[in-house]
């Protein structure tokens, strides 16, 4: 069954350190099987507080999402994220 890994950006506090984020993260999706969906396109949020930006990944299978979201690569870049903006992760099984 395939699987989503969502970001939602609330807010960004350090731009420079984001920036170096946005340049590293792709990267580490090497090796894995995986397919970007939505990359911070134009959002609206008719409901809840709204979001500056929102990111959708599909894997194939639960157990790949997690390799990556988790894996070492990821953590590592995964910093600069949390020290420089706030975000809601999802990781959640599809249709």
């Amino acid at each position: 069954m395939a699987a989503y890994a969502i970001f939602i950006r609330n807010s960004i506090s350090d731009p420079a350190t984001f920036a170096e984020y946005g340049q590293k993260a792709g990267g580490t999706m090497a090796g894995h099987k995986v397919e970007p969906l939505v990359v911070y396109n134009p959002c609206e949020t008719p409901e809840g507080e709204p979001a500056e930006g929102v990111v959708m990944v599909k894997f194939d299978t639960m157990d790949e999402a997690k390799a990556w979201y988790f894996g070492d690569a990821y953590q590592e870049v995964a910093k600069l994220r949390k020290a420089s903006s706030d975000y809601r992760v999802i990781l959640t099984e599809g249709l």
